[in-house]
């Protein structure tokens, strides 16, 4: 294509895996790209895990050489903090106005930590899921592209606050910044706003109010180098090695009363999750509780066999009908019912994770424009009207190499709307 048919430019709403790879595919080709991202930091959920599936590469495997990417692209320009407020128009003519909320760093940050260091305030610690606190002027973690502090909005106004600026010697602090609105037209969007963990509170019989009964992605932080723990799997309740430990599969997923379809990860990310185990204890018994495996393809299917052939783990056919805790020791006991057998299984373990299910975020909070949604809250993109299109787990469950190849299929979707237009 001509430089005078490359026109027009690209929306991308969301800066997980799947967006950063719709923005790079777009701008590589020669289209001009805006990325937004409503946290402080690009990369989304892989940045949150130890390993990610082909490979079990670590995040910094992947992410690093996307951000090397962007920063090197003058055609890509991206926003943290940024929410889509309002659209207007139609295929290849579109108006947004996005709010840029503030950050109170500025591009002076050095990342030198002083803030942190005098600032009392402790605050959840998003990133980790909660598990334990940060402060209130923090770094979202080790490689947070942008690599910059943010102060949170919960201390603006206190006397931490004002230390923080005192402590700055870049004057990189500024509480003066307020929120912001910036214009964009475009010719087409890709909305790539991933997904959630579904709420495990809301399952009432998998022991989730017990402090040794974790989910999937709060195990993915306790042993990720990086995490609450330094890599180091242990018993939330008391920080002591564990021995014995249960996966309880389709925690609230393939369930009317929760979510009434399959996860697609949630099989392979336990049987992942075990070989963390099995790396820090060797002689540790793993109990999977499973209604199915689902190893989709030929490489997850060799996984899948590997971990079957390792005889300190156990897979149990059957759906877990309760989770219960010894007040004194803390341990948990998981009971169901072999399907195979027909017997009833009862398995105290030290701790249990829950493989809870991907909740789509357009389930609760539905985005601006002219779009469409499923039952359960996955964008369905009309391809036909084309200009907007959905990607990745927006779409439908996916893990990480598919979310990559369907993001590249909308990029190209988008480059046909700015053709045709």
């Amino acid at each position: 294509m001509t430089e005078e048919q490359k026109k027009g430019s690209i929306l991308v709403v969301g800066g997980g895996i799947s967006g950063l790879t719709a923005t790079l595919e777009a701008a590589e080709v020669g289209y001009e790209v805006f990325l937004v991202e409503k946290n402080p930091y690009l990369g989304g959920r892989v940045a949150q895990l130890k390993y990610y599936f082909p490979k079990l590469c670590p995040p910094t495997c992947g992410l690093e050489i996307n951000f090397r990417r962007i920063k090197d692209n003058p055609r890509i320009t991206f926003h943290t903090l940024a929410e889509v407020e309002s659209i207007s128009g139609s295929p290849g003519n579109y108006d947004v106005t996005v709010k840029l909320n503030p950050r109170y760093v500025n591009e002076k940050c050095t990342c030198c930590g002083d803030c942190t260091e005098v600032c009392e305030t402790d605050i959840p610690n998003e990133f980790n899921f909660d598990i334990n606190t940060t402060k209130g002027a923090y770094l979202p973690h080790e490689m947070a592209f942008p690599m910059r502090y943010v102060v949170s909005p919960r201390i603006i106004g206190t006397d931490d606050a004002k230390k923080c600026v005192e402590a700055c010697k870049y004057d990189a602090i500024d509480l003066e910044m307020q929120p912001q609105t910036i214009n964009l037209n475009v010719g087409a969007i890709i909305w790539a706003t991933g997904w959630k963990p579904y709420d495990a509170a809301k399952i009432d019989n998998l022991g989730v109010q017990y402090p040794n009964v974790i989910t999937n992605m709060m195990m993915e932080r306790y042993a990720a180098i990086n995490g609450p723990t330094q890599g180091k799997v242990l018993r939330p309740s008391d920080g002591q090695e564990i021995s014995r430990i249960a996966f309880v599969q389709c925690a609230g997923s393939r369930d009317e009363n929760h979510l009434p379809y399959c996860s697609y990860i949630c099989c392979m990310a336990s049987l992942k999750q075990a070989t963390y185990v099995r790396e820090q204890y060797p002689e540790a018994k793993i109990y999977i509780f499973y209604i199915d495996v689902r190893a989709p393809g030929q490489r997850y299917e060799k996984f899948y066999k590997n971990i079957k052939e390792d005889e300190n783990i156990f897979l149990i056919k059957g759906k877990v009908a309760e989770v219960q805790e010894d007040p004194s020791s803390k341990d948990i006991t998981v009971v169901a019912e072999n399907a195979v057998t027909g017997e009833k299984v009862q398995e105290t373990v030290e701790m249990a994770v829950l493989a809870t299910g991907m909740v789509p975020n357009t389930a609760d909070t539905k985005l601006p424009g002219d779009l469409k949604y499923d039952p359960d809250g996955f964008v369905v993109s009309d391809l036909a009207q084309g200009g907007m299109f959905a990607t990745g787990c927006a779409v439908k469950p996916l893990d990480v190499i598919s979310s990559n190849q369907h993001a590249t299929g909308m990029a190209l979707k988008a480059i046909q709307t700015l053709v045709s237009s």
